[in-house]
């Protein structure tokens, strides 16, 4: 370790609970690799989701942050990975996704992420640490690249990974520290999280319906979902044709909108 590299960490470790506690993980994170923007998400199932860090570039719509806060996190593979027990560590988004995930309505829309926006053609590549905090909650401290930049590569992640001990308790302790509420209340008033997919279809569709649905919003292929759900390919797409015609739509494009549409109400 450089000697740069233990004033860094000197440095974040005096910053834990302070406000500026964002910038100096992400002064560390550059001591190994460089990137464009970052951010800290606090996730959990059915529970408001908290940005700790806003580490976005001036360039970054602050309406699709809204948004995004208001539910767009819950296609977001981080929140997902977050909320199923996924291992943690330092992963790449790319390894978390579904299989249709790069071409689903989230990744190309402006409107409900940040940044990932093909359509914009904002972001190269996304990686993340997940850190779980225990009650139910996970802090992701995510990392990106814009367009034009290269991918990270191996050897730059096992330099972010040497840095995984430091950056996680760090992260953990701050996250005690600053917003002991979000681990305190089981629950918060209104619709909060997964809840939310009852009143974006409200009573139009079953529960495997919903589920289904959930499925196809997150980026998962027909063959994807008779895995998840154990059911045949045949069954999934008669599943899916069935909650075309509940909701009165004929395509994937338009079931994202009533997610749009749901959000921004």
């Amino acid at each position: 370790m450089q000697g740069d590299e233990i004033i860094a960490i000197s440095k974040l470790i005096a910053e834990i609970g302070k406000k500026d506690f964002g910038l100096h993980v992400d002064n560390l994170a550059k001591k190994s690799v460089s990137f464009d923007m970052s951010c800290i998400f606090l996730f959990g199932m059915d529970r408001t989701t908290a940005i700790v860090h806003d580490g976005y570039s001036e360039s970054v719509s602050r309406k699709a942050l809204a948004s995004y806060l208001r539910g767009g996190y819950l296609l977001d593979p981080f929140y997902v990975a977050c909320t199923h027990d996924h291992p943690p560590g330092l992963w790449r988004m790319s390894e978390l996704a579904p299989d249709s995930f790069f071409s689903s309505g989230f990744i190309v829309s402006k409107d409900i992420h940040p940044c990932v926006s093909s359509e914009e053609k904002a972001l190269v590549e996304e990686i993340g640490f997940i850190i779980p905090l225990g009650e139910g909650l996970s802090a992701v401290y995510s990392l990106m690249r814009h367009t034009g930049k290269k991918p990270f590569s191996h050897v730059e992640l096992s330099r972010l990974k040497f840095l995984e001990p430091i950056v996680s308790e760090s992260i953990s302790k701050h996250c005690e520290m600053s917003i002991p509420s979000k681990k305190n209340d089981p629950k918060e008033a209104g619709k909060k999280g997964e809840a939310q997919f009852i009143d974006i279809f409200q009573d139009r569709l079953t529960p495997t319906q919903r589920d289904i649905a959930k499925l196809i919003l997150r980026g998962h292929s027909i063959t994807s979902i008779s895995l998840n759900m154990n059911i045949t390919e045949g069954t999934a797409k008669l599943h899916k044709s069935n909650i075309y015609k509940r909701l009165s739509i004929t395509t994937q494009s338009e079931l994202f909108r009533m997610f749009i549409d749901y959000l921004e109400e």
